[in-house]
């Protein structure tokens, strides 16, 4: 037993990854993220917090950055998957989640969002008219290259990362250095939510829910670690210390991309005014940097992205719902989702993000909430009912806060339940989590359930 341990810990080590391609890795992991719908809201995050951006960015990084890695690696020591991570709630609610998942991550959000940032800042500028039938021809264009390219399960989203990386960065450099040495104008007084420095922290925080950097993960980690276990990495501990070092390079790079397009949204007022959206944002301040060419340059990288953004959703929610319902094929969702994605999109962005809205609001504490117990199991020894009274907790409060955010009697719902701390900052949730915790270890004490450890020792044995 002694010897096949040590000959397996050989072997791990035989496996240890090159620097090189633990860059190569990062590199690859940063382009599954790096959609062009993820980059417009640190911009309004930096208009509209003004004097106090880099306190709301430090909120919104909590959210829309660092939890990235959390998530990643709270399903290496779950199986992989994102249903294996909700099923230690109850099978039922790992079925509902994944569905409610999925279907943000592609035609409800990310896809129409997408399609729409690519259009704002892509083709909007160019053309006199504001006519939304721009819009459709586009999106109708957009959506059939977009189940074309995903016809066929292939390689294309990671060859076209690789080459979209290296070239996004080197634009955005561009574009960034630019309005560094020239800039566009001072940092404004804070407005709105971000007056207070309390409030600002806190708004930038569930502002970094729009991203939908940490839900992509539940999704992309598992191409991630699938990708890491090909390389000849088996161990739980060695993918996990694998996926942190790839993962760190990704991190400093989605770090300096939503700072940069802070500074851009904080530094542009003077210049554009205040805007609708990050998409206007970012378009007219590559004018003003720039002049015409400026809108060509970003233009071009939002479009790349976006095709691959587009993609990969497109694919990954297809494949799952072939998976979900064997009866409907994978080519029939494409379609079926890239219409309703269609329909969606010709609302407008601004509308697209007001729709969707409420659903992050319920969906991120969720998903936060699974992260940081997969974090602390074996604290509470895993037992369900801790999972449960957590999860009730933390979703009635998330529920409420979809509710008023969907403008369903706001004022009624804050007479009502405002006692609740941090409620009227979108963080109580925060709190009935606890108490749905506390009440969730009597409830396992007393049913005396048995312990459901991760044992990572054990999984690196094996």
């Amino acid at each position: 037993m002694g010897n096949k341990e040590q000959s397996e810990g050989g072997d791990t080590m035989q496996k240890k990854l090159p620097f090189s391609q633990i860059l190569a890795i990062g590199f690859m992991l940063l382009s599954m993220f790096l959609g062009a719908g993820n980059v417009i809201f640190a911009p309004m995050v930096g208009q509209e917090a003004g004097t106090h951006t880099w306190i709301a960015m430090g909120g919104f990084l909590i959210t829309g950055v660092g939890l990235v890695l959390l998530a990643i690696i709270a399903l290496t020591r779950v199986g992989g998957t994102v249903e294996k991570l909700a099923e230690r709630v109850h099978p039922l609610f790992a079925t509902v989640f994944a569905i409610f998942l999925f279907l943000t991550l592609g035609p409800i959000y990310v896809l129409p969002r997408t399609t729409t940032v690519v259009y704002e800042i892509a083709i909007n500028p160019l053309v006199e008219s504001k006519s939304g039938m721009y819009l459709f021809i586009f999106s109708v264009i957009f959506y059939v290259g977009t189940i074309i390219l995903s016809w066929n399960t292939t390689k294309f989203v990671d060859r076209l990362g690789k080459i979209i990386t290296p070239i996004f960065g080197g634009l955005l450099i561009l574009i960034v250095g630019k309005s560094i040495v020239t800039p566009m104008g001072e940092f404004g007084p804070p407005t709105g939510d971000y007056v207070e420095k309390w409030d600002a922290f806190l708004k930038g925080f569930t502002q970094g829910y729009y991203t939908m950097d940490v839900l992509a993960a539940f999704v992309f980690g598992g191409i991630f670690i699938k990708s890491i276990s090909s390389s000849g990495i088996k161990s739980e501990r060695q993918i996990s210390k694998t996926f942190i070092q790839a993962g760190l390079i990704t991190i400093i790079g989605l770090i300096a991309l939503q700072l940069s397009m802070a500074w851009i949204g904080a530094s542009s007022v003077d210049s554009i005014g205040y805007m609708t959206n990050g998409g206007e944002v970012l378009a007219q301040s590559s004018i003003v940097l720039y002049g015409q060419i400026g809108i060509y340059i970003i233009g071009t990288v939002i479009f790349l992205t976006g095709i691959t953004t587009n993609v990969a959703c497109l694919s990954a929610v297809s494949e799952y719902f072939e998976r979900l319902i064997p009866s409907v094929s994978y080519k029939k969702w494409l379609i079926i989702f890239s219409i309703i994605s269609l329909i969606i999109t010709n609302f407008g962005l601004n509308t697209v993000l007001t729709m969707a809205s409420p659903i992050l609001l319920l969906l991120y504490p969720l998903a936060i909430t699974l992260i940081v117990m997969i974090f602390t199991n074996n604290l509470f020894h895993g037992r369900r009912s801790v999972y449960i009274g957590t999860m009730i907790g933390v979703g009635f409060v998330a529920v409420l806060d979809a509710l008023k955010d969907a403008n369903v009697a706001p004022k009624t719902i804050n007479q009502l339940f405002g006692f609740i701390p941090l409620f009227q900052n979108g963080a109580g949730w925060i709190v009935t989590g606890i108490i749905g915790f506390l009440v969730g270890l009597i409830v396992a004490k007393r049913k005396n359930e048995p312990s459901v450890i991760i044992d990572l020792e054990q999984k690196e044995a094996n």
